[in-house]
């Protein structure tokens, strides 16, 4: 099953994938992709990935293996580059920063929607996903708090392009910023944590500099414009939110 959410140009299916259904939502957001697609399909198990990723050969495969492991299979997301030759700032920091899906599923207690297994049992019993909110990590906590369990999965690979350049950068993290401010401003003392928030966001680019300098994943120019853009974007986040506490951003 796929859904096009309202793309333009609208996508096109030939018959070179015969077992392949098609839907349109046009209302925008990937909550609402998502939860017609599961309007769509009556199958037991649900299994969820994200257009923009490339699935692993074996992804398949491997899902059918660790799909009983717990109601919420987590797998992994690696970053890879569209373009060839150094890497710009956005690149690296995607490829340092863009998904930890470990320490989510560990730590935090949810997975990315972009590789995710689950049962439709559980769909229904913990409500679709929510639109204008951080969606999987709403929907996981929520899954949580009716009763699943949930499990990191490392062999459950797909690749995720990065963004390519600060503009797209930008708009990724605008709209994360939105999403999570909409989540936060409905639970008590949602301003205060905001703010406080809103500080460690600001600092935290100096924190995390060690890790650029440490890495080997990147050349030396390389993490030169990728510390650039770890402090650019801390600092313009930070500025994002005391703007929405006091109402100068949306």
């Amino acid at each position: 099953m796929v859904v096009d959410n309202g793309s333009s140009p609208a996508v096109v299916v030939s018959g070179e994938f015969p077992g392949l259904r098609l839907v349109v939502e046009p209302l925008k957001g990937a909550a609402n992709a998502r939860n017609r697609g599961v309007a769509e399909t009556t199958a037991p198990r649900l299994w969820f990935l994200d257009a923009d990723c490339v699935p692993a050969p074996d992804w398949l495969d491997q899902a059918r293996v660790v799909c009983d492991r717990a109601s919420i299979v987590g797998g992994e997301v690696e970053v890879f580059d569209e373009s060839v030759g150094r890497r710009s700032g956005a690149q690296g920091f995607e490829a340092l920063f863009a998904f930890d899906c470990q320490a989510y599923v560990e730590q935090m207690g949810f997975a990315v929607t972009a590789n995710l297994l689950t049962t439709r049992e559980l769909f229904e019993r913990a409500g679709p996903f929510i639109d204008g909110v951080p969606e999987d990590k709403e929907w996981c906590y929520r899954a949580v708090q009716a009763g699943a369990n949930i499990v990191y999965e490392p062999r459950l690979r797909v690749r995720h392009p990065s963004r390519s350049d600060w503009t797209a950068l930008r708009r990724k993290w605008r709209r994360l910023t939105q999403e999570a401010w909409s989540d936060q401003r409905r639970k008590p003392y949602g301003k205060i944590r905001w703010a406080v928030r809103s500080a460690l966001v600001m600092i935290s680019g100096i924190a995390h500099l060690p890790r650029v300098v440490s890495t080997d994943k990147l050349c030396v120019s390389e993490k030169v414009l990728t510390a650039l853009t770890l402090l650019r974007l801390r600092a313009v986040r930070g500025l994002w939110m005391i703007g929405q506490i006091t109402g100068a951003q949306p």
